[in-house]
């Protein structure tokens, strides 16, 4: 077991640790998870505009009744949250990487802005009534669809930003000028420079990056929507987490621009009203139904912890129930602990696969609604299951399932685990006599 983790260590987690903490990638995360309370808002809304009840309540009862007359002014803050999630990420990952640059945030926050815009080109619209609304942006480009697009010009923007600081290419202000005066005229050659090539590329030779960033990302979003794309996430994320590593943060810095683009393709097909949604393994996915108590799906561990004979695991279980129901893991795996540790490397990674498997498989044959919400990552699983399948029972059940599998997994483990321990505890008691 110790070579198993040496070769871990050294072939896989020093280049993982390294790339979670490059400068880019690090940014965009930052990016990613400054969208989430957006994303969570937005998916609330979307619940009021389709509430989980039945098809009968919706036709006979008055509050029901009203949502659906006021459906469009209820999934505004939807589309002005989750519509729009392009703009907000674009904005935090040129603020994020300014800042690592030592640049000022607000500078290239709003210069990646800026440059997702000018790849947006401008038409003009009329109203039902026939009103002309002048040049409009087509807000299909500004969701999740737009994601790609938006962490590629918010690093063009911030890097030219760079570039020109480093090249000492900026207009210096005498002492006295108030810094937001200095920060101003320092970003004014970059925008320039910005300004210009984007009209040149995306204007005048009508380059279009959001179709071309399309062809390029959309097979791979249906290779992570598959199986074995979501089984070898999944054991990513546990390897790591066996060698003390948050591996959702590391993994999540790559997938989570596609996570996220998934998900929102599925809200907006949920929206429209669509039987079955296009996608399985969002985010959410994991989450509720695989990552059950946190990373590991712990929550089935931690119950059998409350039935050990050794003291130290009995009251590790009592500790850290409460906190593994709001799916905060830390303390079990670091205090039991879990990571490095050879009795739960195997049950830590297989139970989640098994769980994984299983998930897919109901959804795929349409067993199980798939998810389309992003609740609250606090709430107990089977309450986050029921939120982000719109309301299945079914998923209720999917997840408490899961629970029951992934503690067979744990099981036979746990009980040699807890023989060694009780073990140690008598000799310890045998000593102190």
């Amino acid at each position: 077991m110790k070579k198993f983790y040496s070769f871990i260590e050294n072939l896989f987690m020093e280049p993982m640790i390294k790339l979670a903490e490059q400068r880019h990638l690090r940014a965009i995360r930052d990016g990613m998870v400054s969208t989430i309370p957006l994303t969570i808002v937005g998916s609330f809304f979307l619940i009021i505009a389709f509430p989980p009840v039945p098809q009968s309540l919706k036709e006979s009862m008055s509050i029901f009744l009203w949502i659906q007359k006021n459906i469009g002014d209820i999934l505004i803050p939807f589309r002005i949250t989750m519509g729009l999630v392009a703009i907000y990420a674009t904005y935090n990952i040129g603020h994020s990487l300014s800042r690592w640059y030592k640049l000022d945030g607000v500078s290239g926050g709003t210069l990646s802005l800026l440059a997702y815009f000018m790849t947006i080109l401008p038409s003009t619209a009329v109203s039902n009534t026939g009103e002309s609304l002048g040049f409009v942006l087509p807000m299909g480009k500004l969701g999740g669809a737009g994601l790609f697009v938006g962490i590629v010009m918010a690093l063009f923007a911030v890097e030219t930003l760079n570039f020109f600081k480093r090249k000492n290419l900026i207009i210096k202000m005498p002492e006295g000028v108030p810094e937001s005066v200095v920060r101003s005229f320092e970003a004014l050659f970059p925008t320039v420079a910005v300004v210009f090539l984007t009209w040149i590329v995306f204007v005048i030779f009508k380059f279009d990056i959001h179709n071309v960033f399309n062809n390029i990302f959309n097979p791979l979003k249906w290779i992570v929507d598959t199986p074995v794309g979501a089984v070898v996430m999944v054991i990513l994320i546990t390897m790591l987490w066996t060698a003390g590593i948050h591996g959702v943060s590391i993994i999540g810095a790559i997938a989570r621009p596609i996570w996220l683009e998934m998900l929102a393709s599925n809200a907006e097909a949920m929206q429209n009203g669509s039987d079955t949604l296009p996608y399985i393994t969002p985010e959410p996915f994991f989450q509720w139904f695989v990552w059950i108590g946190g990373a590991g799906g712990t929550l089935s561990l931690v119950c059998l912890l409350l039935f050990s004979k050794s003291k130290y695991l009995k009251d590790m279980g009592r500790a850290t129930i409460i906190p593994s129901l709001f799916n905060i893991n830390e303390p079990v795996i670091f205090g039991l602990p879990i990571m490095l540790n050879p009795f739960f490397t195997i049950p830590f990674m297989l139970g989640p696969v098994l769980a994984t498997i299983v998930s897919y498989t109901a959804m795929s044959l349409n067993l199980i609604s798939r998810p389309a919400i992003l609740a609250p990552w606090t709430f107990p699983a089977p309450i986050g299951a029921y939120l982000t399948t719109g309301g299945d029972i079914r998923a209720v059940l999917l997840c408490l399932f899961n629970i029951v599998l992934m503690a067979i997994v744990y099981y036979p483990f746990l009980k040699a685990y807890d023989k060694k321990m009780s073990m140690k505890e008598s000799s310890e008691k045998g000593e102190q006599k």
